[in-house]
């Protein structure tokens, strides 16, 4: 029997690599002889590094950047074990919420400029491939702060550099881009975003995130102006057109950044990582996939590890059987999605504490039953 077991990490808790190991013990105390293939999934947010590293045997290489105020920090970024010297970068590592004190969250300060070192740096060791996810920064500046750290002059009408952060936008005046680091034209970036979002306003960067990281009121009406004027200004100077195009406002307009100087392709998260895994290579003879994540609701069919997998799966005719720690009451959305079976983990009534404590025997012992369920139905079939 040949099983491709590709789960998502259960957040806060168990890599994706570590759910893979725990449900293959599983499997291996009733079938020691089943061939099994682990790839370590995600969704393109938090994890798809380590995932992706994992499972293209990477590594992670650890770097010190600039967080969103400017302060020194050591940020991390995967470069995946293939042959095109591919680069997988969360935006978060640098430029995330987390990295701000709530009391000091301010987007009109806060920059992207850490994640264009980041980019910098994956240059630097050759990587000519870019996966950036761009998910939970703690900025609403456009990219503008990325693109500084990679060349570009944002300029005033002096021809100054502009100040980082969002509220530095109130001062540009024109861009030049021609000591942009001549190595991204030799470089293809594709952007991990699942929302459509446009730059700027009622659904806009600032109207819609602004607000969780920081921005009152006041300073939402004042980002989406500059976000506004700034768009202007790059299809003006670049010929390039984002103000409107879905996706150019995830991340505070990161997106929009993205796609302007470094001619990015937006994607869904899920099928970049679908492709970077090489998941559909090993799904050739599989008879059986086994993905998961911490939840399973109505809200994993949107664009979720384990949706993203049993889609694939159903291109060859493959059952699938999900994993989770929590399943939802609207969670059999998912059956009419590629899932043909869910399984708890969970046992018997418990505190989350020793859920998390005991996550990895309980997915092994989980596994160990669905799959004694399996020999079972082929014996009474």
């Amino acid at each position: 029997m040949k099983i491709v077991i590709a789960p998502d990490s259960f957040k806060g808790n168990l890599t994706a690599k570590q759910v893979a190991d725990a449900i293959e013990i599983g499997i291996n105390r009733l079938i020691p002889d089943a061939e099994i293939v682990k790839i370590p999934m995600a969704d393109g947010g938090e994890g798809t590094v380590q995932a992706l590293v994992d499972a293209t045997d990477g590594e992670i290489i650890t770097a010190e950047v600039s967080d969103p105020l400017g302060n020194r920090i050591k940020a991390e970024f995967g470069i995946l074990g293939d042959s095109q010297k591919t680069a997988v970068i969360e935006m978060a590592s640098a430029s995330g919420l987390p990295l701000v004190p709530r009391d000091k969250r301010n987007p009109m300060l806060t920059t992207t400029y850490g994640t264009g070192e980041l980019i910098r740096i994956a240059l630097d060791k050759g990587c000519r491939k870019l996966i950036v996810g761009i998910g939970g920064s703690a900025t609403v500046d456009g990219g503008a702060g990325m693109a500084q750290a990679l060349g570009v002059r944002l300029l005033d009408k002096n021809s100054d550099e502009i100040p980082k952060g969002g509220g530095g936008l109130e001062h540009l005046d024109h861009i030049d881009t021609t000591s942009l680091d001549p190595r991204i034209t030799e470089t293809t970036t594709i952007v991990a975003c699942d929302v459509d979002n446009p730059l700027v306003g009622p659904r806009g960067a600032p109207e819609v995130f602004g607000p969780q990281k920081g921005a009152t009121p006041e300073m939402v009406k004042i980002l989406d102006k500059f976000l506004d004027r700034y768009a202007d200004i790059i299809k003006s100077d670049l010929g390039i057109d984002i103000k409107n195009i879905p996706g150019a406002g995830a991340a505070g307009g990161l997106g929009a950044g993205l796609m302007a100087f470094l001619g990015a392709q937006l994607r869904s998260g899920i099928d970049i990582v679908i492709d970077a895994s090489g998941l559909e290579k090993h799904l050739k003879d599989t008879d059986i996939v086994i993905t998961g994540e911490g939840r399973i609701d109505r809200q994993t069919i949107y664009g979720k590890t384990p949706i993203g997998v049993a889609r694939t799966a159903k291109k060859y005719g493959i059952p699938v059987i999900a994993f989770a720690g929590n399943i939802g009451s609207d969670s059999h959305v998912v059956y009419d999605n590629g899932i043909d079976a869910l399984m708890s983990i969970i046992s018997y009534p418990m505190s989350l504490d020793t859920a998390m404590e005991h996550s990895q025997e309980f997915l092994a012992d989980s596994a160990e039953r669905v799959f004694r369920l399996i020999q079972l139905g082929r014996r009474i079939d």
